[in-house]
């Protein structure tokens, strides 16, 4: 099949933004009060993208190993700044945590992705390893987000559970076991059940994008199905890392609780 594409215009665009201009009216209309949010999300959205567009184009012209993988550090670095401001935790320090198990968990992935599964020459292809790293990042990125949420709020709803098991004798992983599983399998599920409705519920970004530049759709199943196998690793590896960083920072030197009821 000869790859064909239809190329939009800014006008087209424009036109597009119609589409946010009636989710404001219905904001407006019910006072939801979100007409700032879709502005300032429908601006991040143009400003963003357009940014990034431009420096593909560049690092596809480079084709320098070090400015791609400095991308994409760059690009983990403000996923793991989004962790942050949704979970919102004041009494624990873990932006730190979630950059380092997001960086080396991303990474891994798509480095095996592009390198051992597509085969890519060169691995760090930009082309590929880009895209396929911001699919890794974007979708675990929210399961860390909702495994760190669950671990606080986990950790504070059973805090008098947790410290009996203290006074017991336990020590912090014995105390929380529980609460570290539950958290994980919660950033976990969401992944699994993209995959339950994969092809039937939904048609992925990847595989719509490429049907729609014009490639084979059984080859672009293929693709997709690639996509879905990582993200779930990513996200079970990425969950597990965070966690355990984390978890361990939400317990003084002695062991006792210092997550604090709000």
């Amino acid at each position: 099949m000869t790859a064909n594409y239809i190329a939009i215009e800014w006008w087209q665009l424009l036109f597009a933004l119609g589409f946010v201009v009636l989710s404001g009216a219905v904001s407006l209309w019910y006072k939801l009060r979100l007409e700032r949010d879709l502005m300032m999300g429908t601006v991040r959205t143009f400003v963003q993208l357009m940014a990034m567009g431009y420096v593909l184009q560049l690092l596809f012209g480079l084709q320098n190993a070090a400015a791609v993988l400095g991308i994409y550090l760059v690009m983990t670095w403000f996923a793991s700044r989004i962790i942050r401001d949704r979970v919102g935790e004041r009494g624990v320090s873990y932006f730190g945590p979630a950059f380092i198990s997001a960086a080396f968990s991303f990474m891994l992935i798509t480095m095996l992705v592009t390198a051992v599964v597509v085969q890519t020459d060169p691995w760090w292809d930009p082309r590929y390893f880009i895209p396929i790293g911001g699919m890794v990042a974007g979708n675990s990125m929210n399961a860390l987000s909702i495994s760190l949420e669950r671990l606080f709020t986990e950790l504070r709803l059973r805090r008098s559970e947790v410290e009996m098991r203290l006074c017991l004798g336990a020590d912090y992983e014995e105390a929380s076991r529980g609460i570290f599983r539950d958290a994980l399998k919660a950033g976990m599920v969401p992944s699994i059940n993209s995959m339950m409705g994969v092809g039937i519920v939904s048609l992925p970004g990847m595989m719509t994008g490429q049907i729609l530049a014009g490639a084979d759709p059984v080859e672009a199943v293929r693709y997709q199905i690639v996509v879905m196998l990582m993200i779930v690793a990513a996200t079970a590896l990425s969950s597990f890392l965070v966690l355990r960083l984390v978890r361990r920072r939400c317990f003084g030197s002695g062991h006792n609780l210092l997550i604090r009821e709000e």
